[in-house]
């Protein structure tokens, strides 16, 4: 049997932090948990479960923080759990399983993270394996019978457990003005982050939230160095930040290089969004169609389903077309149903 160190970063959680807790703790070894500046009752839930709490001036950097708690650990692998995070009683009979036959050689375990689509989280799907057990001290061993060499990645394993995100509410606002300072002190976003703060942007972003990013995005579209991936995301951003302020030269510019590339569903919305302002309806109906059916979502997954088919409808019925628009209408509603069903089933 392998021991766990449970180790978490905290700051102002007293409504969640005894529930994730009590779903985990038996199983763990010891808890570490590093508070970075609550002025709530945190630290004092913290400290009825254990006495490893500490206190940890915070740097801008979750990643300090991270290590932090890390470098506190003394057992063979180190859990990291968030504070939003819940166990149920079969996911926890799972992880105690685990606990007990976990093999040596493994240095990572994912763990499904799941139930995100109903908390209009930035991630664009309900279930990913995401690494949550870590091998604290890893051994590093040879391997070939000839032309032998170190193995260099990790042994990584795909559990079956699954993690419940329950968060009680959004962390866009703190998220966006990071990744904001970040971008006026000169700190470059690698193509991750880059990408986090795309969905962020489309996913729970103010108008506001996409007219600041714009610079950062627009430099994005002048780097030789990004990629493809990054060059949509930047022409996503860009493109809505344009239309936003009433600049259709701009709009077209950028919104027209993703469809030229191979088009997703955020630019095809966008052009919806375009000629729906100017009236011109069933224009929008056939830009609305391409993005709920013809295309894929790259950074919001709703708007390949229920925003454009609700779209739609709004556009027939402008229309006078009340027919189409009640059955577009319908679909909008069975997708969000579907949608928030899947998520439900797993709480």
């Amino acid at each position: 049997m392998i021991t766990i160190s449970l180790c978490m970063i905290v700051k102002n959680e007293e409504k969640v932090l005894k529930r994730c807790l009590s779903s985990i703790a038996d199983i763990m070894d010891e808890i570490i948990i590093v508070d970075t500046g609550s002025t709530d009752r945190t630290k004092e839930i913290a400290k009825s479960f254990t006495d490893k709490v500490y206190d940890f001036a915070w740097t801008g950097s979750f990643s300090d923080a991270r290590n932090f708690s890390f470098s506190k650990a003394a057992m063979e692998y180190i859990y990291c759990a968030d504070a939003d995070e819940v166990l149920d009683a079969e996911n926890k009979n799972r992880l105690a399983l685990l606990k007990q036959s976990l093999l040596p050689e493994i240095d990572i375990v994912q763990m499904l993270y799941c139930n995100q689509l109903s908390h209009n989280t930035i991630y664009n799907y309900d279930r990913e394996y995401r690494p949550k057990l870590y091998k604290r001290l890893r051994t590093f061993n040879w391997e070939g019978a000839i032309h032998e060499a170190v193995r260099l990645e990790p042994v990584i394993y795909d559990s079956d457990v699954e993690i419940l995100h329950m968060p009680l509410g959004e962390h866009t606002s703190r998220d966006i003005h990071a990744f904001e300072t970040m971008y006026k002190n000169g700190i470059p976003l690698d193509k991750r982050l880059h990408n986090i703060y795309a969905k962020e942007l489309f996913i729970s972003g103010s108008d506001e939230d996409f007219i600041r990013a714009l610079p950062a995005f627009l430099a994005t579209l002048s780097d030789t160095d990004r990629t493809q991936d990054e060059i949509m995301e930047a022409c996503c951003v860009v493109s809505r930040a344009c239309r936003l302020q009433y600049d259709t030269e701009g709009f077209f510019k950028y919104a027209l290089k993703n469809v030229a590339d191979s088009g997703c569903s955020e630019i095809c919305y966008e052009l919806g969004k375009h000629y729906e302002s100017v009236k011109d309806y069933e224009e929008a109906i056939i830009w609305y169609y391409n993005a709920a059916y013809e295309t894929k979502s790259i950074l919001n997954i709703r708007l390949s389903g229920d925003l454009p088919l609700l779209a739609i409808a709004d556009c027939y019925e402008k229309l006078g077309l009340m027919e189409e628009a009640e059955a577009y209408r319908k679909s909008g509603k069975e997708w969000s149903y579907q949608a928030s069903s899947s998520s439900s089933e797993k709480e």
